[in-house]
């Protein structure tokens, strides 16, 4: 298993960057994150970042049609803060594994 330094602490994550284990996780390890993606993070990327953490603490499937349904952004505010691919951009920056139906 891999390690990466993010905010002066060191996380597990996989061969693609996603953390392997998301108790590791914390808002100034995110904001490092979003950094290293080009990223500075609003509190609307904090609120669909805390949506996909729920969601995947509670079992939910990740997709962008349920960023949709949150009430959060819609997909193309969506898009346009999590430019390129949104769904991995911010489940990467989320401390969360990579949703199964981001190839």
């Amino acid at each position: 298993m891999a390690q990466k330094e993010f905010a002066g602490q060191m996380v597990d994550v996989n061969e693609e960057g996603y953390f392997t284990n998301p108790q590791q996780w914390n808002k100034e390890i995110a904001a490092a994150v979003a950094k290293e993606e080009g990223l500075e993070l609003s509190d609307k990327h904090y609120a669909i970042i805390e949506f996909l953490r729920n969601r995947f603490n509670s079992g939910e499937a990740l997709s962008i049609r349920s960023i949709n349904k949150s009430g959060i952004v819609d997909v193309k505010e969506f898009y346009a803060l999590f430019p390129g691919a949104p769904l991995k951009k911010s489940t990467k920056i989320a401390g969360i594994p990579k949703p199964s139906s981001c190839i």
